[in-house]
């Protein structure tokens, strides 16, 4: 699947319903970024915005990028109403070419990062945090791939947050990484009960 493939995959599934998702912030994202001192984030496959609003509104400077523009356009009408600024980049993260060790807060929520040969997609992650910044890697655990399966999705496509753990050497530190219960009532998703978290802590 090509880049274009996926915009018009992604903008067929935002136009297709009036809210994907819930509308509000990832519970992993505000307990992990609470008492993290502000500055510049990145947040990653951005979706409708909530996150990004969410930071921008708690004192962060915040770049987010989507591949889908229905969704950055929905995204932007959010921070609009909230009087928040964001930054919105329509991109993959891989073709965006951010530039290198910019962000004090990298923030992946959840995010359909194609697996490839070389880690393209975990490189860019890595690439991007700033020395003394954090990378916070959240995703579904998935109870029972063969059913993800049997609904077009394979897990095994895309990156988890073990794969970029597995590339995290000694200039980091891992913070965190578990398993833990996820309560969402609304919006796509909201089925899934635990959620796999990794925190690291870009040393140098």
């Amino acid at each position: 699947m090509n880049s274009h493939d996926t915009q018009d995959s992604w903008d067929q599934r935002y136009t297709s319903m009036e809210r994907v998702w819930s509308g509000e912030p990832n519970g992993a994202l505000v307990t992990e970024t609470t008492g993290l001192p502000r500055g510049e984030a990145l947040d990653v496959g951005c979706g409708e915005g909530a996150d990004a609003v969410w930071l921008a509104g708690h004192g962060w400077d915040v770049t987010a990028l989507d591949v889908s523009g229905v969704a950055l356009e929905r995204a932007a009408r959010h921070a609009e109403q909230a009087q928040v600024l964001v930054r919105w980049v329509h991109a993959g993260l891989v073709e965006a070419a951010l530039p290198a060790g910019t962000f004090d807060l990298v923030s992946a929520q959840y995010p359909a990062l194609l697996r490839t040969v070389n880690h393209d997609a975990e490189a860019a992650l890595l690439a991007a945090v700033t020395p003394g910044g954090t990378l916070l890697v959240v995703h579904h655990q998935v109870i029972d791939a063969e059913q993800a399966r049997a609904h077009g999705c394979d897990p095994d496509d895309y990156v988890s947050p073990a794969d970029v753990a597995a590339l995290l050497d000694d200039s980091w530190r891992i913070e965190t990484h578990e398993t833990r219960p996820r309560h969402v009532t609304a919006g796509a998703g909201s089925h899934h009960t635990h959620d796999v978290v990794l925190r690291a802590r870009r040393l140098n």
